[in-house]
Parts: C-alpha cells; structure tokens; sequence
C-alpha cells in the first residue's frame, strides 16, 4: 500500500502512522503469545531503563514507542537536581513494570538532540507515545507530581493508542524493539483508509470522518485510522465558520478560551503553523483548571496533524514545557 498524502498543508506523515500501528500490531501479539506462554511475571530493569544515544534514537525510542511508552530523561553529570531526579525515575520504571520504559540521554554527549526537543534547561523529562513526543515536566518535580504525570501518560497511551506496555514471557524475557518494530502483514482496512483519504480529496469531510470510525469500530489500537479521524475532524471544525467573526471575537476577548480554540484552527487549516500554536500556548499560559487543560489538548491535537519533526513543533513543545512548568 502506498503511502497517503492527504490535502492538506503539512499533514502528518500517514506511511510512519502505518507503520507505527503494524509494529504495535506484531508487539501485542507477541504479548498475547507470552501471557499464553505463561508470561506477565515482572519485567526485568535492563528491560525497563536504558541509555540512549543519538545514534539509537530512532529504534531504541520512537520504534519502541509503538508498543510502549517512552519516558524520555535529559541529564547530565554535572547537573545536582538531575542526581535527585533520575534515581526516583527509575524506581518509579522499575514499580510501573512495563507500563512505560525510561530512556536516559546525556545533553553533553546528545547535544543534537537536545536542540531538537527545544530544552532549556535540565533537568527536563519528555514521552513518546507512537511516535509522538510531548513535553511531561522540567526540573527535579516531587513525587506525586510525577506519579500523576505517569499514571496520565499511561492513561492516554492505552485509550488512544491501545499501547499496553512490556510483559515478560514464560522464560521471563521481554520481548525486545527489534522484535517488535519487524514487519507485520498488511491490514484487512485498506479499502476503507483509500476510501477516507478520496472522500477528503473530494472535501467529502463527513464522508472521510465515517470512514475512519467505520475501521476504528473493529480495531479501535489503528493508529492511522485514528489520525486521519483527527485531521478530517479538523476540517470538519473549520467548515462553516465565520473567518472574520471568529478572529474577532478571538481578538475582542482573549480569555474566551473557545474563541481560541476556533482561531487556532483556522489559523492551522490555513497554512498559520506557527500563529495556530503561539495562539494556544499564550491560551494556556493565561489560563487553569479546565479551560486550560482544553488549550493543552487542542494544541497537542495540532502537533499531530503537523508531525512530530517539523522544526515549529518542536520549538512550540519546548514553548509549552516553559509555560507548564
């Protein structure tokens, strides 16, 4: 199957979405084999904390970010609250058994990617989830702060993505990200996906929404079919509006934090990358509690239709990480 290009400025890289969810595809099968195997025994450190390097980026994080989620901690030598910090990280890896691995990265040894994640200061925590990074907390954060993090980040990467974390077999090995990133046969949706991605060529947006559901409604872990859903459903929030109206009333009332969001939008649909994400981060800096959690989540959504690499994504998440913590 060839990749998708939906039409759409910058839309996410559909064929990295695809294999992204055959990777996950084959990693719980292959937990389902262990815990037919007798398997679901706890999961051994080695398995759980890993350094990482820019060279191994790619496979030891956003490969194994398909099956579980990747706890990201930038550190260095010299740096006291990095000393506090990762010693509590990896207790806490080693207490949630599987439910997320914490990779550990030198900023002097990785300055690459310490540029690229837009970090200011260390330490700084982030996850991949699926291929996705978001910004968790900067600094040594107490305990319950990070146990609710954890426990939110596990939250989302089981009911959005259907990631449910490493077992271990019967011999008590896990299974490793090579194993789980191999390749896995084509899914039985492609009609449906083709048809979604016509349907939005065709502005068809209702169409491509149904599409969507119609293949989540039998593999709800399609991360694909989840994606596409959330591009069409921007669309589908744009169509309609009122562009004058609604940046005015953006503009006449920047508490209005749904007057925001419909900016935001509009401002993503038309090309406005960088307008759309200042737009929702100076939302959530202004803003609490709830409203300012639907800020966070909006633009979080736009990361995705925009792709985890793009250079304004990552400047925008370290943008967020400033502003939450």
């Amino acid at each position: 199957m060839q990749p998708r290009n939906m039409s759409m400025s910058g839309v996410v890289d559909l064929a990295a979405v695809k294999a992204a969810g055959e990777a996950k595809a084959k990693a719980e099968q292959a937990r389902a084999q262990a815990a037919g195997q007798g398997g679901g025994g706890a999961v051994p450190p080695s398995a759980l904390v890993i350094d990482v390097d820019e060279a191994g980026f790619e496979r030891d994080i956003v490969q194994r970010s398909a099956e579980v989620p990747v706890v990201i901690d930038f550190w260095a030598e010299w740096c006291q609250p990095c000393k506090q910090l990762g010693p509590l990280l990896e207790r806490l890896a080693v207490e949630y058994n599987g439910r997320f691995v914490l990779a550990k990265i030198d900023v002097d040894a990785n300055q690459m990617l310490m540029q690229q994640f837009g970090i200011q200061g260390i330490p700084a925590v982030f996850a991949v989830v699926a291929g996705q990074a978001l910004p968790l907390f900067q600094g040594a954060a107490p305990e319950p702060q990070i146990r609710e993090t954890l426990d939110q980040l596990v939250q989302v990467a089981e009911q959005r993505f259907g990631l449910t974390g490493l077992t271990v077999d019967a011999d008590g090995q896990a299974p490793g990200a090579d194993a789980a990133a191999g390749a896995a046969p084509a899914g039985p949706y492609d009609a449906l996906l083709e048809a979604a991605v016509r349907a939005l060529d065709s502005n068809d947006i209702p169409g491509a929404i149904q599409a969507y559901r119609n293949v989540l409604v039998d593999d709800p872990g399609n991360m694909e079919a989840k994606l596409g859903l959330a591009q069409a459903e921007l669309l589908g929030r744009v169509q309609g509006m009122d562009p004058q109206q609604v940046r005015k009333n953006a503009a006449d009332d920047p508490a209005d934090v749904t007057a925001q969001l419909d900016a935001a939008d509009l401002d993503l649909v038309g090309g406005h990358v960088e307008d759309a994400f200042g737009r929702l981060v100076d939302t959530v800096r202004r803003t609490a509690g709830d409203d300012r959690d639907a800020a966070r989540l909006r633009l979080l959504e736009l990361f995705e239709v925009i792709g985890p690499d793009d250079p304004r994504v990552i400047k925008a998440r370290g943008d967020l990480a400033r502003v939450l913590f």
